[in-house]
């Protein structure tokens, strides 16, 4: 096997159209591991020092990437975790070929734990979804160094796996469920009207919309929208954007925009990202959920596999159908050196 470290954000570049066409062979192919979104994330969030591992065969197929970094922390050593961790990347994990993972979580335990390797804390590795074979092979390989290892529950993903049709799905849902979404969609009727985010022109406007929307709709969005979250916004948009995947519909009423949803097309699966609205103007309509009901219409009419509702428990995702994926975080502890 051949490796390569990186550790400037060149590499995003550098293995360009090889990073996504690698994505698309491995376990875990999810916009949030996208060459597009790493590198966003890296640019407006990312601190500390990168480190990204390339992995080729001995005939220069590229068969792993290791995007990772050492975080700076208050321990005196970092740690060592993914690119996009936590609060604004809901799926993680390694992009290896499936079928070569083995190799390759040996090659990252050989550089971590190697000579070359800056020190660190831990392995810190979140939003891993549960069937991936990090949660077992590179735990179990950790083990074998006699390394520690701990596998922590973090969080939940409902989504709906979508039928054929609109009615299919609402036949789905508990029946009190689908009468109070039914009577909620009656009562909007033709009084809201919904409009999707087409031209590259509007989409700055469009965002101002969006996040005046989003900090408008509950303390705790706010407090999360710091100018460098704004930053980070803005600029992730502007990329799904350009690449196709992105989904930003407002529900307008009396000309008026009431809700949004900034959601991700990827894989032929809508991931729902965040939300807005007035929580005052247009309550008696219920904007956001007649959105939401009307973006899964949406969904099912143009034949959607998926609607994922990614990392929350909230319970309107469950009244709408959705099902639980488990995501865990691996923490991965040297207790000895060989």
């Amino acid at each position: 096997m051949q490796i390569k470290i990186h550790t400037t954000p060149e590499v995003f570049d550098t293995l360009g159209a090889e990073w996504n066409q690698l994505l698309h062979r491995s376990a875990t192919d999810t916009l949030f591991l996208t060459r597009e979104w790493q590198k966003v994330w890296w640019s407006v969030l990312g601190e500390g020092d990168l480190r990204v591992i390339e992995m080729r065969d001995d005939g220069g197929e590229l068969i792993g990437i290791a995007p990772l970094f050492f975080a700076p922390g208050d321990a005196d050593l970092p740690q060592v975790t993914f690119v996009g961790w936590r609060e604004v990347s809901d799926y993680l994990d390694f992009i290896f070929a499936r079928g070569r993972e083995v190799e390759c979580y040996q090659a990252v335990l050989d550089d971590l734990g190697g000579p070359n390797s800056p020190q660190w804390s831990c392995l810190a590795l979140c939003n891993i979804p549960e069937p991936s074979p990090t949660l077992t092979v590179l735990a179990d390989m950790a083990e074998q160094r006699g390394w520690k290892v701990e596998k922590r529950f973090e969080d939940v993903a409902p989504m709906i796996t979508l039928p054929d049709t609109y009615e299919g799905y609402l036949a789905m849902l508990d029946g009190k469920e689908r009468r109070e979404l039914q009577r909620k969609m009656r009562r909007a009727g033709n009084l809201v009207n919904i409009t999707y985010t087409s031209d590259a022109a509007t989409l700055d406007q469009d965002m101002d919309d969006f996040l005046r929307l989003m900090t408008a709709s509950m303390p705790g969005k706010a407090a999360f929208m710091t100018p460098r979250m704004a930053r980070f916004f803005r600029a992730v948009v502007r990329v799904m954007f350009e690449a196709g995947w992105l989904q930003l519909a407002f529900l307008d009423v009396e000309g008026a925009r009431a809700a949004a949803y900034l959601n991700f097309v990827y894989d032929n699966a809508i991931l729902v990202y965040n939300s807005g609205l007035d929580p005052m103007k247009f309550a008696h309509l219920s904007p956001g959920q007649v959105l939401l009901a009307r973006l899964i219409e949406k969904a099912v009419g143009d034949k959607r596999r998926l609607f994922d509702f990614l990392q929350g428990h909230e319970d309107y995702k469950y009244k709408l159908g959705g099902k639980d994926l488990r995501l865990y975080t691996l923490i991965i502890t040297k207790t000895k050196t060989k």
